[in-house]
């Protein structure tokens, strides 16, 4: 463990950029997937089309393919931005089309007799979602979004193929240096995976019962 407390503070540099990779992406994939959601159930056929094709496009492509097209495949469309960026960009595409799903498997559960009668006030169609339909289904989803976040945390680690220095780029990096350490620097950075999921887990059940209360 020698190896793992001389460079502890790399390791923790390591797992403080997952962090930021998971937030970031995280809170976008949040955003863009209820928008997609919201296509997916509203009443434009155009809508609904695209956000079909795009969740089905994207879930159906695996995780390393997307880091590709955005770290080589953008900046043949003169896009230029660093590698952390693009692996936000990278994980926030597919994470989305997962938020998406739960997301509108929240919607599904709202009772139609809630909506008629919210549509039967005269309300638009986006009053309808902001009043009635997304406010009980984000509280519905808790749990699945929980493991759709959750999964974006381990995902993070796809990264380290990309020179963004996470949590798991650190950790081979070390090995390389010195390859006794191999089993200090896994154990140390299996337990760091197992804190931040632990967390996320704790705020979900957090909300989750400060949402039931409201109920």
């Amino acid at each position: 463990m020698d190896h793992v407390w001389e460079n502890r503070e790399l390791i923790l540099d390591g797992f403080l950029m997952t962090v930021r990779l998971f937030a970031v992406s995280g809170l976008l994939a949040l955003i863009f997937g209820t928008l997609l959601a919201i296509m997916r159930v509203g009443p434009i056929p155009p809508l609904r089309w695209a956000g079909s094709t795009y969740v089905t496009l994207v879930r159906n492509t695996p995780l390393t393919l997307v880091f590709v097209f955005s770290t080589f495949g953008l900046p043949r469309m003169e896009v230029r931005l660093d590698f952390v960026t693009f692996a936000i960009v990278a994980l926030t595409i597919y994470t989305s089309a997962f938020v998406c799903e739960a997301v509108r498997s929240g919607i599904n559960s709202v009772a139609a007799g809630e909506v008629e009668a919210a549509r039967a006030l005269g309300l638009p169609f986006r009053r309808v979602l902001s009043l009635v339909v997304l406010p009980q289904s984000f509280r519905a989803v808790i749990p699945p979004l929980t493991g759709v976040l959750n999964a974006l945390l381990k995902n993070t680690s796809v990264a380290v193929a990309f020179n963004v220095a996470e949590a798991n780029a650190i950790f081979r990096r070390l090995q390389n240096a010195d390859g006794s350490a191999t089993f200090p620097l896994l154990f140390t950075t299996a337990v760091g995976y197992i804190v931040l999921a632990a967390i996320l887990f704790a705020v979900s059940r957090l909300i989750e019962r400060r949402v039931a209360v409201a109920r």
